[in-house]
């Protein structure tokens, strides 16, 4: 999740029963979905000695220290691990992810019954996942082709808020409510949800 370490693991298995020395390089870099890499945020080497037909973890932390400020709204790492046999026919394998960090910002709770011409209240709430304060935070309300920009109080590190959004609906079906909260550690963080309007 957004705003927390994260905590991965390489299971590294010796097939073979003969003993093994294996050489990881690890590397996690903030990327776009492309693919295309923003900034390097992790380096580490490591050694790893393996018994006949024995498997090995290797455990890597990415604190949030070191990605918060290189991550772009895409919100994915990329972490590599080449491994390399140490021997005279040193093999090596390339193991690749991909992470993309999920956002549990946005919360939008709906009546259970929403009618043409009748005023709807809706709660919205909105938190800060990080571990430091945010400010200038700004909440985007689309809906019915309009939009609503709200200016909000400073947010206290995992601090959870929220407000209170009026509207009327005009029409029966489905309505679109897009909810965009930005503040100045981190933008668009968005929150959706499809209101079903019933006839007067």
């Amino acid at each position: 999740v957004f705003g927390k370490d994260i905590t991965l693991l390489l299971i590294l298995n010796n097939l073979a029963s003969d003993h093994k020395t294996v050489k990881v390089d690890m590397s996690a870099s903030t990327v776009l979905y492309t693919r295309r890499t923003v900034a390097e945020i992790l380096k580490a080497t490591t050694s790893v000695e393996l018994g006949s037909k024995q498997g090995k973890h290797i455990r890597l932390k990415i604190p949030y220290s070191y990605y918060g400020k290189y991550l772009t709204t895409d919100k994915r790492i990329q972490v590599t691990a080449l491994c390399e046999v140490m021997h005279r026919n040193g093999i090596k394998l390339l193991v690749e992810k991909t992470i993309i960090l999920e956002d549990t910002n946005i919360i939008i709770k709906i009546p259970r019954r929403v009618v043409v011409n009748k005023t709807v209240t809706l709660e919205i709430s909105y938190a800060n996942p990080l571990p430091e304060p945010v400010s200038r935070c700004i909440l985007l309300v689309t809906l019915m082709n309009q939009q609503v920009k709200i200016h909000l109080a400073q947010l206290a590190p995992r601090e959870r808020s929220k407000i209170y959004f009026e509207f009327t609906p005009r029409r029966a079906g489905p309505l679109q409510l897009q909810v965009d909260f930005s503040c100045d550690k981190f933008s668009h963080v968005k929150g959706f949800v499809t209101i079903a309007v019933a006839p007067a």
